[in-house]
This record gives structure tokens, sequence and C-alpha cells, in this order.
């Protein structure tokens, strides 16, 4: 069963430290936030992500993990990620088996990301709410955990050097904050632990 695989591999993290974007940040004071990494449980797993709507101010059509702020009424990331995957793709949070937290991110747009991973049966009828994501689609593992998939690149940002990840796939870039954590993951988990 994947999610008892996945919690086996959070037990067995390598100690390689995730990249953050500490250096933007200044004096800046994080505001807490959590996304959902949802695996589909099927024999070649995946994971959902979502295309933010072009219209928005910020972050226009960028993809990115099911999540955001932590609410005041939430109890903690993990109830903030699972509100909020309901809240933009209908993912109830009975249909997710949450394996636990790994390496929180510290965006250079002044946020302290918790990923929040867990597991979901294959082909659920997901219904994206069209004010917060235009779409959703689901990456197989081995291509979303390659590194060869991913390019490096960087370019100046308020002042600073950034360097960050990119990957194109069917269409779809996948960069930034997004693709860092994915790339930290990828890192800190042990090679091919969903198969």
């Amino acid at each position: 069963m994947l999610s008892a695989r996945l919690r086996d591999a959070l037990d067995n993290l390598l100690p390689e430290p995730g990249e953050n974007e500490d250096h933007l940040l200044g004096g800046v004071t994080l505001r807490d936030a959590a996304v959902l990494i949802a695996f589909t449980d099927r024999p070649d797993p995946g994971v959902i992500l979502t295309q933010r709507p072009q219209w928005l101010r910020s972050h226009a059509g960028q993809v990115a993990f099911p999540g955001g702020k932590i609410d005041a009424g939430d109890r903690d990331a993990v109830d903030a990620a699972l509100r909020e995957a309901e809240e933009e793709i209908g993912l109830h949070r009975r249909d997710v088996l949450v394996a636990g937290t790994t390496d929180a991110y510290r965006s250079g747009s002044g946020y302290h990301i918790t990923p929040v991973l867990g597991v979901i049966p294959p082909d659920l009828p997901l219904d994206p709410n069209p004010d917060e994501v235009e779409d959703w689609f689901e990456v197989p593992l081995d291509i979303l955990f390659n590194p060869d998939n991913y390019e490096r690149q960087q370019t100046h940002w308020q002042g600073h050097l950034r360097r960050y990840y990119d990957m194109d796939w069917q269409g779809r870039r996948i960069w930034g904050v997004t693709a860092q954590i994915i790339v930290n993951l990828a890192r800190r988990l042990p090679a091919g632990w969903y198969r």
C-alpha cells in the first residue's frame, strides 16, 4: 500500500538539508502556509498539481500544490492543507490518508510553507473552484521526481540573484517554489520508495 511505503520513507528521510530562499527575506516576518502533496495510490503513482487562473493578481497562471495560508481557525498545517485542498479542488479530507509533513520551505515572497504528504485514491472526480484553480492535473512520480527533468535557471529579482528549478511537462511549466519543494522532497526520500 502506497501510504505505508510513504510513511516508511518519511521515517527514513535522507539528511540533506532543503534549499530555501533565506537570502531574499532580510528581516521579513514569515506568514505560515501549508500545501498538500497528494500522491495517487496506483501502480505508477503521481502527484496532483493545480494551475492558477490567468486573471489572478498574484502568481497568475502558475502551477502549484493545493494549499495556502494557515488561518486562525486551522488546528495546524495538516488541517490547513486539507481545508485548502477541499476549497480549491473539491478533494475531501476523508479521501486523504495523511502520512506526515516534511521540511518547511521559506519562500522569497515571505511564506513559511509546510508540505503535507498524503495518499489519495486514483481517479477521484475532483471539482476545481474557478475562483482559485483554472485546472488540475496529475504528473507521474517517475517524471516529477527525476532531477534530470529540471533545468536550473537564474534571474535577478528584487536586487538579488535568484536560482530556481524549471520543468516543462506537457505544456505546463512547473517552476519556482513548487519545483523547489518537489526537488527537495525527491532528494530527501529514499530512491524508488514508491515501488
